[in-house]
Order: structure tokens, then C-alpha cells, then sequence
């Protein structure tokens, strides 16, 4: 399949080396050139300009952002919708709210050209185990884009969640639920922690994923950071949030459907910005381990 990848950070990196590695033909586009020179290393056709990313592509073109969601988006559609042509395919895979991306789907409808949210969960890991994959969209626009996704999901680790906005919604929904489990980890660890007995929290991580109903990829990941750190002493419980949480909850108030785990699960990450505790090095240790995500050190 032929496709642009615009922006080159954490996830649009990797996601460009795996569908290079399945056989696609990928022009990559980043702001800053050295990453567009990395990716041609690898194999991906370079485009310095979006000029130059949508003159390489093969009509009807697919174009796959991978950028901060909020202006960053915007910006990007409206500098490609003058140099497109109909028929088209813009895909945001980026962590935007489900209200912009139903907007942007009438505002790229208008101009003859298709969208789809598509919202990406695989982190740093993707590369290497698949990403699995919330979409948005029209029927006939999904079908386009089903090669890039068999590449770059695991089996069976997309689906086509509904109309525009779906995807980045189920998307929402799924960082909110990240949250909540992240919180109990955190919490049950700094128990364990607190108490009598000298436990090895790494192999204790490992044996409740032999066979426990609270294993998990998380899990793994808990084990792997407490390997690395056994007392989490290289960093700070300081926990961020990217704002699909606050969404989430905000949903939830909108349409009064009760959820105090994951609410709970925000106003903890907050507290976190003011003291530092065991539970929030959990939290922040898998945020690390995951996504990649910054870390502040002692």
C-alpha cells in the first residue's frame, strides 16, 4: 500500500519501520528534517515539505498524521486540503478529542476529501507487538486502509468502531480505564511496600502473571520497572496526564453515568503534582515503561 506518515515522534517513528517492514511504500514527513532523514535510512521515501509528501503519493492518496492532537491537527488539514485532491484520505491517529474529529470530518467532507480518527494504543511496544486500533469513519474509507492496519495491528487487533469520532471516543474510553488500572497497581504495590514482610515486588509482579485474575500486559510492565529499580528510587511519583482522562470523565458527568474509579484515578494523578508517594512511582514507572513517557528523576 502507498501512504504518508506525517509526524515522526514516538509512535509515528515506529509505526512507519513496521509498515516498512510489511512491504508498504511509506513517504514520511516530519517538521524537523533529521527525523525524515532517519526514516529514509530505513527505507521510507523522504518528504521534507507536505508539498513534497503529497506530490510522491500515488492518487487517491492516504495521509496519516501522527501529531499532538488540539491546532496541531488543524494545521495540518489546512495546509494539505489546498494540495489534495478528491477522493483523498486524511487519517488523524493522534489522541484527539471525538468532538474535533467529528468536526473535521464535515470540514474535509466539504472539500471532496474522506477522514477517519483512528485511535492508536501500542506505545513504544508497538513496533514490535502491534497496535491495536480504534477507527472511525465511512465503510468504503476503512476498506482503504485495511492493508496499513492488518501491517501494523496484531491479529484481530483492529475494528471499525463506528462513524466519525468513534474511534477517537473508544480511544478516550480506553486511556480513561488505563487510568483506573494503573491507580489500583499503584496502590496495591505501595501496600505491599508499606508492610512487615521484605517482598520482592518484581517476582511477586512475575508470579500473579502465572495464572492470577489480576495478570496483565501492565503487569508485565510493573515487573520489568521494579526489575530495573526495585524501590523506584531513580524517580518521582509525579504522574501527568495527556487529557483523554479528563475527557473521559467529563463525558461520563454529561451523560451521568457514574464513574468514581476512574475519576478517582484523575484527582490522584493530580495530588501526585503535590507529594511524592510509592504508588505514584508505580504510576509513572509503567507510563515510562509503555509510552515511553517522561519520567522526573530524584
Amino acid at each position: 500500500m502507498d501512504l504518508g506518515i506525517v509526524g515522526l515522534g514516538r509512535m509515528g517513528f515506529n509505526m512507519t519501520l513496521r509498515l516498512l517492514q510489511g512491504g508498504h511504500r511509506v513517504v514520511a514527513h516530519n517538521r524537523s528534517a533529521p527525523r525524515v532523514d532517519e526514516a529514509r535510512a530505513r527505507g521510507a521515501v523522504p518528504a521534507y515539505t507536505l508539498a513534497e509528501l503529497v506530490a510522491a503519493l500515488e492518487p487517491p492518496r492516504v495521509v496519516w498524521t501522527m501529531v499532538p492532537a488540539g491546532a496541531p491537527v488543524d494545521e495540518a488539514i489546512e495546509a494539505l486540503v489546498p494540495r489534495l485532491a478528491r477522493g483523498d484520505l486524511f487519517v488523524d491517529g493522534g489522541n484527539s478529542n471525538y468532538h474535533d474529529s467529528k468536526r473535521r470530518a464535515e470540514r474535509l467532507k466539504g472539500a471532496g476529501l474522506e477522514f477517519v480518527d483512528a485511535g492508536v494504543s501500542g506505545g513504544i511496544w508497538g513496533l514490535e507487538v502491534g497496535y491495536c486500533t480504534m477507527l472511525g469513519g465511512e465503510p468504503a474509507s476503512i476498506a482503504r486502509l485495511k492493508p496499513a492496519l492488518d501491517t501494523l495491528a496484531p491479529p484481530e487487533g483492529w475494528l471499525h468502531a463506528g462513524p466519525a469520532g468513534a474511534g477517537h471516543f473508544a480511544k478516550m474510553v480506553h486511556n480513561g480505564i488505563e487510568y483506573g488500572l494503573m491507580q489500583a497497581y499503584g496502590e496495591g504495590f505501595e501496600l505491599l511496600q508499606a508492610s512487615e514482610y521484605p517482598y520482592d515486588l518484581a517476582r511477586l509482579a512475575h508470579l500473579w502473571n502465572r495464572g492470577s485474575v489480576v495478570r496483565s500486559w501492565l503487569l508485565e510492565l510493573a515487573e520489568r520497572a521494579f526489575a530495573q529499580d526495585p524501590g523506584l528510587e531513580q524517580i518521582r511519583g509525579w504522574v501527568e496526564d495527556s487529557g483523554e482522562g479528563r475527557w473521559t470523565i467529563l463525558e461520563a458527568i454529561d451523560r451521568s453515568v457514574p464513574t468514581p474509579v476512574l475519576a478517582l484515578a484523575l484527582l490522584s494523578r493530580f495530588r501526585s503534582r503535590q507529594d511524592d508517594s510509592f504508588r505514584d512511582k508505580v504510576i509513572a514507572a509503567l507510563r515510562a515503561q509503555f509510552g515511553g513517557h517522561a519520567v522526573k528523576g530524584r
